[in-house]
Parts: structure tokens; sequence; C-alpha cells
């Protein structure tokens, strides 16, 4: 387990379907109680809707604007929204500023953080944006979501 106030390494930092995911704590840190990824989301962008069969999915908006599908119902959110997506849930989130936006994004239980892991690019800072995911990328994405109980939609 992680010991409080340690600080985190440059390579818990990737780059996953063309966000920044900052890693904060993992599950590994925890002993499997939570993971707290700080997102940096680029405008226009976003994963497609999908639903986690294993996880609750938590997001609190730090900064910029951002749209969440939940279920059947889009909301718009800023700063300070909170909402939490149960297992089982559809959704999805776009950035709908100008401007790139950052959220905390929470799971629990944990195991999910190791799809990112697998499917993310190593990056050296926090600056991007870096760029769509390739062909070879979303191939990737296909052929992993079973494994880690996702379900991706059509957008």
């Amino acid at each position: 387990m992680a010991e409080a106030g340690t600080q985190k390494k440059q390579s818990s930092i990737l780059s996953v379907l063309g966000e920044i995911m900052n890693f904060k704590i993992t599950g590994e840190e925890t002993g499997g109680s939570l993971c707290v990824v700080e997102l940096t989301g680029f405008p226009r962008n976003g994963p497609p809707p999908h639903i986690h069969h294993r996880e609750d999915e938590s997001f609190y908006i730090l900064d910029g604007a951002f749209s969440f599908l939940l279920g059947d119902r889009t909301t718009e959110a800023g700063p300070g929204f909170f909402c939490r997506v149960p297992k089982g849930t559809l959704h999805t989130y776009q950035n709908i500023g100008t401007q790139p936006g950052k959220a905390l994004v929470i799971l629990t239980p944990v195991g999910f953080e190791k799809f990112w892991m697998e499917i993310g690019k190593p990056v050296a800072s926090l600056t991007g944006p870096t760029g769509p995911p390739d062909p070879e990328t979303i191939a990737r994405l296909m052929s992993l979501a079973p494994k880690y109980g996702l379900e991706v939609k059509a957008p």
C-alpha cells in the first residue's frame, strides 16, 4: 500500500483514447479499495458510449465544461459537479468547452484502471492533446473490452 503523501512517478501519466490520465492512486496502492485518476479532457473529445459491468465510475469536475450521458439523460456540467455512474449504466462524457478540462475519475471496486494501463501510451507531461485514437488503438479497445467487463456501444 502507498504511504500517505507519496509523490507519483512520471510513468503514471498515460494517453488513453486522446485524453491524458494522471494516476493519483491505483487499486494496488489502496489494497483494492479505490483508484483515482486525474483526467485531462480535450475539446470535443471523449470515449464512445459504454457500460462498465464490474465497477462504479464517479466523476468530479475540477475545471472546464463537460457533457455527460447517463442512461438516457444528458447533463452539462462544470467545476464542482459530481456524478456517480453505477455499474450497468450506459454513459459517456465529452469536453464541450474550448479549452482542456480536468476531472477526477474514481473507480470502485478497482480493476478497470488496468484496462487504461494496457491500452494507454506513456506521455512525458500533462500537456496535449494527444490526438484521436488510431485504428490500431480502436481495434485493441474492442478486443480488450470483454476482459475488463466493458461493453462499448455505437455512438
